[in-house]
């Protein structure tokens, strides 16, 4: 039977409307604004709770960790910079890989996106019912679960943990103007909060606390890294995106998009540090329970559902419990207000990824306010389901920073890439010493999903590749790349063996992260995972035409990246058989990584849509418009 052959026009339609419709952007932001833009998302719930969680990971060297964090996000950003000012988008950093790199690489890196964006208001309702299960213990909110972390209790937590998810999405629907028009008050409540925290804290401060108990660093620099992702010290930083996706109305984006977005994380990395400090120091053993020295039992003892009200207030002095009343108003507010948000970033999320022919158009059908509903219920559901195998922001908050960084790693490879295949598109900003940014830029992203642990990476590697199906079923065969039942069964064979697969391997979706009993080895686990997922590949480009092969083979650097990180995470410092210790498992997977560097740059290719793209874009320009070609 032929082949049906992809549509040519209508991704040029699609592509020219959206251009102009593009051009009607202002450039009218000041700095200001585009500043609190990021500073405002960055400062969310990852305060309330990482400060106890970094120091139970990497003791007083957890102040460390908070600026390696930090300069991390700084070189990744770096790369966006100046991606963002020459195709300023809404939603960008998940857009622009489809561009560089095709539609195959495209879907996996926005599945991943979307997999981080459903699950953030999970974690923010998680924040808002650990705080105050915390301080009213009456309520049953909060219980022991393994390893001593307290979770959400069932029925009583997971139900107003869901109706905080409910709270969320009617918010979405009738309240994201009122939200937009007050975000510069909210984020002045975010700085000024936390900067008065981290003062009073200041008062009550031991300093034996940071060289006694095995000293400054007690679990070695290994833990340090660790710390990054585990404890929610990414994560608290994930907001700096921000500016970088209001780069099309910044009104001098050369100068003020990169300042804003490293100056944002600058401002938030000055906070952590100080709250940090702060909390080290406040700490009292007797009080949280635990013993002098054992900071890994800070995670399981009674501050971790409040970790800075209980610093305040176990220091006896009346008006630091005062002020941690303050503390708890913010932990209702500032997670509630995150999760309101990513409600809203989740239903364009599902609804991007239909526009472009990844999911259903079902889920571009729009209520009367405007508002994507099948999308935004898709948010709900699936945000619900998170509460299941993690319900503890402690336990989600890996996930969400590895699934979300990992989508980061495209900054660094995409940057030489559309330099090569677009090098007339206008750039108001243009990033200088790229050859060496863009390698740092890539491995800073790809060292922080390493360092997430094996446990955290199994997760978020079975929860990428089960995405692949999605792609057989609705992408390929709409480009004309499949025949729709070859696809159809091709997906089925592959998700029947997701599930026997994961299922027989037993370390996927478990609460306490350890193997269930009766499991296979790990080697034959990661044998069978592996081969079935290399399977789908080679099946998938023998079934496409030829342009569905290219954009599968092009994508073959990043199934070898994930494929080659998943052993070393688990034979690796941070694995559960810890064969190859800290810092030659990370030299290794550095070494990993610069290969897959260039590697993923000569993939790189003029994709169809960059080709149309950056021809509309250079036809809007008008003589004498800044940027003009």
């Amino acid at each position: 039977m032929a082949m049906p052959q992809p549509r040519e026009q209508e991704p040029e339609i699609r592509l020219a409307r959206f251009e102009q419709a593009d051009r009607h952007l202002r450039r009218a932001m000041p700095f200001t604004p585009l500043l609190f833009m990021s500073v405002g998302a960055i400062i969310g719930s990852g305060w309330l709770f990482a400060e106890l969680a970094a120091a139970g990971i990497a003791g007083p060297a957890s102040v460390v960790s908070w600026v390696i964090g930090g300069i991390f996000l700084i070189f990744v950003a770096l790369n966006y910079a100046e991606i963002s000012s020459a195709l300023p988008r809404t939603g960008a950093i998940v857009r622009y890989p489809h561009l560089t790199h095709g539609a195959y690489t495209g879907w996996i890196m926005g599945w991943g996106y979307w997999l981080s964006a459903v699950s953030v208001p999970a974690i923010e309702a998680e924040a808002v019912v650990q705080y105050l299960g915390g301080a009213f213990r009456s309520l049953n909110l909060v219980t022991k679960g393994a390893g001593g972390v307290e979770i959400l209790s069932w029925p009583n937590g997971i139900g107003v943990g869901v109706g905080l998810m409910l709270l969320f999405f009617f918010l979405n629907f009738f309240g994201i103007k009122l939200l937009s028009e007050v975000n510069r008050w909210i984020v002045w409540w975010k700085i000024v909060i936390p900067v008065t925290t981290f003062c009073f804290l200041f008062t009550i401060l031991r300093g034996s606390n940071f060289t006694a108990f095995g000293g400054f660093n007690p679990m070695g620099t290994g833990a340090v890294l660790q710390a990054l992702p585990l404890s929610g010290i990414i994560f608290a930083y994930l907001g700096f995106r921000q500016a970088l996706d209001y780069a099309g109305e910044a009104r001098n984006p050369q100068r003020h998009v990169p300042l804003a977005t490293v100056l944002s994380i600058v401002i938030a990395m000055a906070i952590y540090v100080g709250l940090q400090i702060g909390f080290i120091g406040a700490l009292r053993w007797g009080a949280a329970g635990v013993h002098p020295g054992d900071w890994s039992g800070l995670t399981g003892s009674p501050w971790a559902s409040g970790p800075l009200y209980n610093a305040l207030t176990a220091a006896g002095i009346a008006s630091l419990a005062a002020f941690g009343t303050v503390l708890l108003i913010d932990a209702g507010v500032s997670p509630s207000g995150t999760g309101w948000i990513y409600v809203g970033t989740s239903a364009r999320t599902y609804y991007g990824l239909s526009v472009d022919g990844y999911f259903p158009r079902t889920f571009q059908w729009m209520n009367r306010w405007g508002i994507p509903w099948v999308s935004a219920v898709g948010a709900f559901v699936i945000g619900c389901v998170f509460f299941i195998p993690t319900p503890s922001w402690y336990k989600l908050v890996g996930f969400i920073t590895s699934a979300t960084v990992l989508t980061y790693i495209m900054g660094g490879l995409g940057l030489p890439v559309m330099r090569r295949t677009a090098p007339n598109l206008p750039r108001p900003f243009r990033l200088p010493w790229a050859w060496l940014w863009s390698p740092v830029g890539f491995l800073a992203a790809l060292m922080i999903v390493y360092w997430s642990g094996f446990t955290t990476l199994n997760n978020v590697f079975a929860a990428v590749f089960i995405g692949l199906p999605l792609f057989a079923w609705f992408y390929a065969p709409a480009r004309g790349w499949v025949d729709r039942r070859a696809a159809a069964v091709l997906g089925a064979v592959f998700l029947g063996a997701w599930i026997y697969i994961n299922m027989r391997g037993g370390w996927t979706l478990t609460i306490s992260g350890g193997r269930r009993a009766g499991s296979w080895s790990f080697p034959m686990y990661d044998i069978a995972f592996s081969a079935a997922v290399v399977f789908f590949c080679v099946a998938l480009w023998a079934l496409s035409n030829r342009e569905g092969r290219l954009h599968v083979r092009n994508t073959a650097w990043l199934i070898w990246l994930l494929l080659a990180t998943f052993p070393l995470s688990y034979w690796g410092n941070y694995g559960p058989a810890p064969h190859l210790r800290f810092p030659w498992d990370t030299l290794v997977e550095v070494g990993v990584g610069l290969v897959t560097f260039y590697w993923g740059v000569a993939s790189g290719f003029l994709t169809q849509e960059m080709r149309e793209l950056s021809g509309a874009v250079r036809a809007l320009k008008e003589p004498g418009e800044p940027g003009a070609a």
